[in-house]
């Protein structure tokens, strides 16, 4: 992405002001709904699966100490540092962009639901595929900072949930 292809994409949202505060609401709005269906899921592990909880506790926890090392060792700059443009969400948190951890989260929860319940899990990729193109859009990640993140999360819960033997947990 350069900031002429930046230009394009986030046209739309600066010449209408009630699009940009949409796009800010509903990037707003799903962080919190998945950041508050994880531990609605981790209740009901608990309530009725317990077999599970150590593997939704740690599969996720592991894959989000190691990407948050590699992205501070890596510090690759974000969008509205390395480009002139003027980002549609505003922030102030300076490198750590590749990949993106607010991607990779929406969608290691969703592939933690995906264990327990499979309509919710589709639902949240779905909503991680929406949080993806807005973190773009809104000039706080390049497109390969959201497919990173979310590859990461896919794979690592493939891998965590369903290669790893239960019995390692």
């Amino acid at each position: 992405m350069d900031a002429k292809q930046y230009a394009t994409w986030s046209r739309p949202f600066r010449t209408h002001p009630r699009a940009r505060q949409a796009l800010v609401i509903v990037n707003d709005g799903l962080k919190y709904l998945c950041y508050v269906l994880y531990p609605v899921l981790l209740v009901l592990v608990a309530l009725h699966e317990p077999s599970l909880l150590l593997k939704e506790l740690l599969v996720p926890a592991v894959l989000f100490i190691a990407l948050s090392a590699f992205r501070r060792l890596y510090d690759a700059p974000r969008p509205y540092e390395a480009l002139d443009i003027d980002p549609l969400i505003r922030k102030s948190t300076r490198g750590k962009s590749f990949p993106s951890r607010h991607i990779f989260s929406v969608f290691m929860i969703a592939m933690c639901w995906l264990v327990y319940s499979t309509p919710v899990g589709i639902a949240l990729l779905a909503c991680g595929l929406v949080m993806a193109a807005i973190r773009v859009v809104g000039g706080v990640h390049y497109p390969r900072d959201v497919i990173a993140g979310a590859l990461i999360a896919i794979i690592g819960g493939v891998v965590g949930f369903w290669m790893l033997p239960m019995t390692w947990f």
